[in-house]
Formats: C-alpha cells, structure tokens, sequence
C-alpha cells in the first residue's frame, strides 16, 4: 500500500498512523467510572469507619468524574485527556495504599477498596498510554 494520499477520490487513505479504537478505549473509561461508583458505595455497603467513607466517597467520586470526561471525550470522537487519565492512575494509586493509612473498619473494605484502586491504576495508565501514543487522521496529515 501507498503512503501517498488518494487524490484521485478526495479521500486521504493514508495507513501510516498509530489509529486508536475509541470505542475500546470509551468503554474502558465506563469501566473505570463503575469502579469509582462502587468505591463510593461500598463503605455503605460493608462496616467502615468515618475516615474510610470519606476517602472512600470522595476518592471514588473524582475517579467516577475523572473516567466520565473521558468517556464524554471519546464518544465525542476525540482522544481522552491523558492528564486526566493520569489523575485517574494517581487516584488508583492513593485508594490501593490508602487501607494503610486510613483504619477502614473491616478488612472486606479494606481489600475491595485496594482491589478497586489497583484495577483503576491499571486500567487508567492503559488508556493514558494508549491515547498518548496515538495520532489523529488530522494529526498525520499535518506530518506529511
């Protein structure tokens, strides 16, 4: 295949970028967003202490809206945020080491929010990445 753009039809087929499924990558940051949500719910849904609900809630909640304009981003066609995606990873980040710092008030609580932070770290560095490192059509065009 050809590098070249396609004069003949007026469409560019250049192949030469790093393309991003954004639907994937949408429903990933809906994946992340439903992780925030249970963090929220779940020092009501196990015994917790006062501290853990709200580091609980309000952890889960800024990774519930972080995940949110992301998702809005790319159902929008756009690339997600990845600063926003990084505050994602850091939030994750603080929720798995945060049962030992924070006395949660049951070890169920404290297993499901580092459980729940490890796989929004995770989850969060992969679409930070992913969106970095990929190219818009308008963006390859421009390097041609």
């Amino acid at each position: 295949m050809s590098d070249t753009p396609n004069t003949e039809t007026g469409r560019d087929t250049r192949t030469d970028y790093n393309s991003l499924n954004t639907d994937a990558m949408q429903w990933l940051s809906a994946l992340v967003a439903l992780l925030g949500l249970y963090l929220v719910a779940s020092p009501f849904i196990f015994e917790a202490t006062n501290e853990a609900i709200w580091n609980d809630t309000l952890v889960g909640t800024a990774i519930f809206l972080t995940a949110g304009y992301n998702f809005v981003r790319l159902s929008r066609d756009r690339l997600a945020s990845v600063g926003v995606a990084s505050l994602a990873v850091l939030l994750g980040l603080w929720a798995l080491i945060s049962p030992s710092f924070i006395e949660m008030g049951s070890n169920t609580l404290a297993t499901g929010t580092a459980i729940t932070g490890l796989l929004v770290a995770a989850l969060s560095a992969y679409n930070a990445y992913a969106n970095n490192k990929a190219d818009t059509p308008d963006q390859a065009r421009a390097r041609a």
